[in-house]
């Protein structure tokens, strides 16, 4: 009898929890240490230029009515906005909430810097301009200062 109530219980828990809504953990937010900073501004550099890519294609087939330039050119806009959104992505949920600390010195300077960057990648979301990518850019690399490249 006492088996027969514990299967229940053991039953109950089970559905319990399988309908418990599941937190997905970024492999990133555990202290696992391997991970290369530099290398994550050089990948988010290249999001830059996919960005400038984007943008000069979308310029340069903005006037074109074919439908396969109409197709590309919603390709183009979909491209610059998901390396844009990247960008936004990799400053908040790595840098910001993993490399920035209240205790530095420089707390304000280097949140400052990061919000650039995540303002910046916004503003190329929304436009197609090639001095907003030019700001966007600068402010990727104004990270570097922060996260040098390591010589092995």
């Amino acid at each position: 009898m006492r088996s027969l109530k514990m299967s229940w219980f053991l039953l109950a828990v089970f559905v319990v929890m399988s309908a418990m809504p599941r937190l997905a953990a970024a492999h990133c937010q555990i202290p696992c240490g391997i991970y290369d900073d530099n290398a994550r501004v050089a990948a988010m550099l290249e999001d830059v230029e996919t960005i400038k890519k984007s943008i000069t294609m979308i310029n340069e087939l903005a006037d074109k009515t074919d439908v396969q330039s109409r197709q590309q050119f919603v390709r183009w806009v979909m491209n610059k906005e998901n390396h844009a959104q990247k960008l936004i992505a990799t400053t908040a949920d790595y840098f910001l909430t993993q490399r920035i600390k209240p205790a530095q010195e420089d707390y304000v300077e280097r949140l400052k810097k990061h919000h650039a960057v995540i303002l910046n990648a916004m503003k190329a979301k929304q436009g197609a301009d090639m001095k907003t990518a030019a700001e966007l850019e600068e402010s990727v690399k104004a990270l570097l200062e922060y996260y040098p490249e390591h010589k092995h």
